[in-house]
């Protein structure tokens, strides 16, 4: 469907320095598709749903890393340059809610996208196989944004398709955005603070939440809270007391 980068040659040593600028160019390849995708989901959804006809052959999403979208076959080519999105899209449309339907394309989406940069990378090494998924999971997954967007609180106008970060990601050292989330500092007020989850402690360049009801902290990857969705949360409440709340209402 389009031009996929070359995967780099295999690097078998971390020592080993792979191509420079490897991996802002796969990233950037990710922020393209990702917007694409989530364009196709939200802003042009009635028209992604209208070509997802069912009496069709099977059809998949692509998102390219020029931004667009496209409803096709899948690559008569085997095996595919790129791993390929999930098939078959097309025949489930008009057998469930729309809105159920939507979330499963997302589901899957979001999955094509990692599994096309993980692609990408196969051969870069371990460091940078953390810093480009850093990078990834910073924003929020396709099922989020379409959601925020359901609910009036798209956050897609600070993600941007030439791979620069969200400008509302907060760092080490930056003042919280807001009272709920902020980069742990290890000293010795929080040295002993457990995340309220897993029960691990927190590392100095890792983000937090806490819980405004039970006041307990929580590694944000914990309770999938992106630094740039926790951004637009004014009072947080943890799944324990979310549940609790709904239990009685």
């Amino acid at each position: 469907m389009d031009s996929p980068l070359t995967p780099m040659s295999t690097v078998t040593d971390d020592s080993f320095p792979s191509v420079p600028g490897m991996v802002e160019e796969i990233y950037r390849d990710f922020c393209g598709r990702r917007s694409a995708v989530v364009r196709a989901l939200t802003a042009d959804v009635d028209e992604f749903c209208g070509l997802c006809d069912p009496e069709k052959d099977s059809l998949c999403l692509y998102g390219y890393p020029n931004g667009s979208w496209e409803v096709a076959p899948p690559e008569d080519e085997l095996p595919p340059d790129l791993p390929e999105p999930t098939l078959g899209i097309n025949f489930s449309r008009d057998g469930t809610l729309r809105r159920d339907w939507l979330t499963l394309v997302a589901i899957h989406s979001d999955s094509w996208l990692l599994s096309v940069a993980f692609f990408l990378g196969s051969s870069l090494n371990a460091n940078e196989r953390k810093h480009l998924f850093s990078l990834i999971t910073d924003h929020p997954t396709v099922l989020e944004a379409m959601s925020d967007h359901e609910n009036g609180r798209d956050d897609e106008a600070g993600v941007v398709i030439d791979g620069s970060k969200p400008v509302h990601i907060a760092k080490k050292g930056d003042d919280p955005p807001t009272k709920n989330i902020r980069p742990v500092a290890v000293d010795e007020e929080h040295s002993e603070t457990l995340c309220g989850i897993c029960g691990g402690r927190y590392n100095s360049d890792e983000f937090r939440i806490g819980c405004d009801s039970c006041e307990r902290w929580f590694h944000a990857k914990c309770v999938r809270i992106s630094p740039a969705k926790a951004e637009q949360i004014m009072h947080y409440k943890c799944p324990e007391c979310s549940s609790s709340k709904k239990s009685w209402q």
